[in-house]
């Protein structure tokens, strides 16, 4: 259900920026075969999938950090930290999208928005070398005018200034450009920046439950978005 603020048809939405992991692509697979891979380069002991899916979402470097942290129960010094991420780029350019899935609906809600004439963006926390194999892969890169890695800008999400960007690139104003993600990250931003936003319900939040965050809607597929825009037309 969408708020009907997010409706108002005194700032259609004209452009919609959508987040990768958690919201069109479930990469928890991959991320923990690239972390543990690492890990194991490292003679570091391996850690589980459901500990790495609460640190996802803030960047490869903060996810890497993160573990180093849980593993060793300290800060990572500039050396480890700096070969723990060559040996986990490695791993996972190796395997990028091999133990991933596109979630249910996300083909045919960037299909309908797309036919709805909407401009649509692929802004990720991931850095841009993975972003963009990945939805190649997965056969969902044709549907977006732009793709913007983590390393694109100068700051990442929750900060607002890659979605300010985006919206310059898109042509868009914020207010009639919406966020689609699934954390608090992708509210932060858009709330920052702006732009209206709604979360996915099955995404990774670091691990918090989403109902809490500061959103105009939740959806349940990404199917559900172009004809709740449509009717607030």
């Amino acid at each position: 259900m969408l708020k009907s603020s997010l409706l108002s048809r005194d700032f259609p939405i004209e452009a919609v920026i959508v987040d990768l992991d958690g919201t069109m692509v479930d990469t928890l697979g991959d991320f923990t075969v690239a972390v543990n891979s690492m890990l194991a380069d490292l003679d570091l002991p391996a850690i589980a999938a459901s500990r790495i899916e609460s640190m996802v979402g803030k960047g490869s470097e903060h996810l890497i950090r993160s573990v180093l942290r849980h593993v060793r129960g300290q800060e990572p010094d500039g050396a480890l930290q700096s070969e723990a991420w060559r040996r986990y780029s490695r791993h996972y350019l190796e395997i990028n999208g091999q133990h991933a899935s596109v979630y249910a609906g996300v083909v045919d809600g960037l299909h309908s928005l797309r036919e709805a004439g909407l401009r649509l963006a692929c802004l990720t926390n991931k850095p841009g070398d993975f972003a963009r194999p990945l939805l190649a892969a997965k056969g969902l890169a044709r549907y977006f005018d732009v793709v913007f890695g983590g390393d694109a800008f100068e700051r990442k999400k929750p900060d607002p200034l890659p979605l300010r960007k985006t919206c310059e690139v898109l042509g868009t104003q914020p207010q009639r450009t919406l966020m689609v993600g699934d954390s608090s990250n992708d509210a932060l931003a858009a709330r920052a920046a702006g732009c209206p936003v709604v979360l996915m319900r099955y995404g990774y939040n670091h691990g918090e439950p989403v109902e809490a965050v500061d959103a105009d809607g939740l959806l349940d597929s990404l199917a559900e978005l172009a004809p709740m825009l449509r009717a607030g037309a």
